[in-house]
């Protein structure tokens, strides 16, 4: 099987076999013998009586296409009219060698002998400028096709089985969006103001999600630092406080979805609440996010402020109340650790630790 490396090799022997021909080599049986020896199918014609006649072909050749080789001596190229240009079926070989330089293309013959054959041609001409020799090098990458199809086809696969888990993921995620949807809509019967632009950022989260997901293709992990990241410039652009600013420390940390969408949300939450309350109507601070991937399955999530800190006695998040579910949804995917850190004018500080071990991929 060739690869494609082997495959810019023969090209370049082809392409320097071309730059050293003139007539008198041709002619010579031991130039002849020469290309008996070489690995690529060469065959060559001559201008006889105004039209081109194939005068030589090699070994190759004859193992290329055994069932033509014997018929095409003293014949036009039409000789190889079985073999048709791949990206315009309706083009034999004749038609298209006339109009290739170097590389004549691709051409593929659906017979008793499938055969797929990337074909270069060269001339040499006579001191008044028409056409001898033509020159024509075969190199057969059928094998090469058959093993891009196959892996092709893989990939197909793959995709389809991941299509069909994000598919899984997306459902069970956008419940958890519906739930936080339904809590508002509670607070807004029960006459409590509905915070429109937490709710936008809530729905922002999952766009940027899946935007992230289909960044490389469907994959089976996202990068949670710079997803994490997304969600905090968002926030900023969201609120835009004058005299706040972004502190990001971000690692490449890979997870699934389904460590990605609570975290998201977590973050989202934790921002909103740090633009609304921490400062206080200060007309300066600082907001911090981190993103660690501390080992090979270890992650730390870091949202802090320099802010008020929390009232006295204040637990966050309540039992039944919002941030509570997200941590939740989070703790079902993931070994958590969950710590709150704040005291009045000392600003406040969540941190995340999480342990997820991906379950391997299985590919059939």
């Amino acid at each position: 099987m060739r690869t494609p490396k082997e495959a810019s090799e023969s090209s370049r022997q082809v392409n320097d076999l071309f730059d050293s021909l003139d007539v008198e080599t041709i002619d010579t049986e031991d130039f002849k013998l020469f290309l008996d020896h070489i690995p690529i199918a060469i065959v060559i014609s001559k201008t006889i009586a105004g039209d081109q006649r194939i005068i030589f072909f090699n070994k190759a050749y004859e193992s290329l296409d055994q069932q033509a080789s014997g018929s095409i001596l003293g014949r036009g190229w039409q000789a190889l009219d079985s073999l048709q240009l791949e990206e315009a079926p309706h083009l034999p070989f004749s038609q298209a060698l006339p109009h290739g330089e170097e590389f004549v293309g691709t051409f593929r013959r659906d017979a008793d002998q499938p055969m797929l054959v990337e074909a270069y041609a060269g001339t040499i001409e006579n001191e008044d400028g028409t056409e001898n020799y033509r020159i024509v090098a075969l190199i057969d990458v059928t094998e090469r096709e058959k093993a891009q199809r196959e892996a092709f086809a893989q990939q197909l696969r793959d995709k389809d089985m991941l299509l069909k888990e994000v598919q899984h993921r997306v459902k069970n995620n956008l419940q958890l969006i519906t739930a936080l949807i339904r809590l508002d809509a509670r607070s807004q019967r029960r006459g409590d103001q509905v915070n429109l632009d937490r709710l936008a950022g809530r729905i922002e989260s999952l766009h940027l999600l899946y935007k992230n997901l289909s960044a490389d293709g469907i994959g089976s992990t996202l990068d949670l630092g710079h997803y994490l990241s997304e969600i905090a410039s968002a926030a900023m652009h969201t609120y835009a406080v004058d005299g706040i600013r972004l502190d990001l420390k971000v690692d490449h940390a890979p997870v699934s979805i389904n460590i990605a969408m609570p975290a998201g949300l977590l973050v989202n939450e934790l921002m909103t609440n740090a633009f609304k309350y921490a400062f206080n109507g200060a007309s300066s601070g600082t907001i911090t996010l981190e993103c660690l991937h501390e080992a090979e399955d270890s992650y730390r999530i870091v949202v802090a402020d320099d802010g008020v800190g929390l009232p006295e006695g204040t637990v966050w998040p309540q039992a039944g109340k919002l941030g509570a579910l997200i941590l939740q949804s989070l703790g079902e995917n993931a070994q958590t650790d969950f710590k709150v850190e704040s005291k009045p004018g000392g600003g406040t500080r969540v941190s995340i630790a999480l342990v997820h071990r991906p379950r391997p991929r299985r590919v059939e």
